[in-house]
């Protein structure tokens, strides 16, 4: 699985000129599923996501002469009871090494990617609570608005280790 993660202050989806989800503050991921993900690819993005430590201690020094506030780097989105919206988006996994237009072959596709998204979720929720995890609406076309804080922005494959 390959994930765009943004600390943000908040964000939404809207489907339709409808709005469909919102988040204050915490994590923005857009999610991308592989051909090759399993179960494993889940649970291991799912304990990353909910231990990944992008927010401040507010209790502690920031330590630096830049105008951080809270010492950066210091808590998860689980310690801050912070929030995620969570957005499926099989174009992480595009290519254009040939030609202009992107290839999209080793996204997964229909009810398999759509499986192992919900288990995602499912095991998002057990860690951060039912009402704190939002989502988008898989397959449909979504505009994505959020304002990232930092900006903090990570990108990571559960097949690469990157992070």
């Amino acid at each position: 699985m390959r994930v765009v993660v943004q600390k943000v202050k908040n964000a939404s989806v809207t489907v339709d000129d409808k709005l469909i989800s919102s988040i204050g503050k915490g994590l923005m991921v857009l999610v991308g599923i592989s051909t090759s993900d399993t179960k494993d690819d889940v649970l291991k993005l799912s304990k990353k996501l909910l231990s990944l430590r992008v927010f401040e201690d507010m209790t502690q020094p920031a330590e630096t002469t830049t105008k951080w506030y809270g010492k950066p780097w210091s808590k998860s989105v689980v310690d801050i009871q912070g929030e995620i919206l969570s957005v499926s988006q099989f174009t992480l996994y595009g290519t254009v090494k040939k030609g202009t237009k992107p290839d999209f072959h080793k996204a997964a596709k229909g009810e398999g990617a759509k499986e192992l998204y919900n288990i995602l979720l499912e095991e998002l929720r057990k860690g951060l609570g039912q009402e704190k995890v939002r989502d988008g609406e898989f397959g449909a076309m979504m505009d994505v608005a959020l304002v990232n804080d930092g900006p903090v922005t990570i990108v990571w494959d559960t097949q690469e280790n990157t992070l």
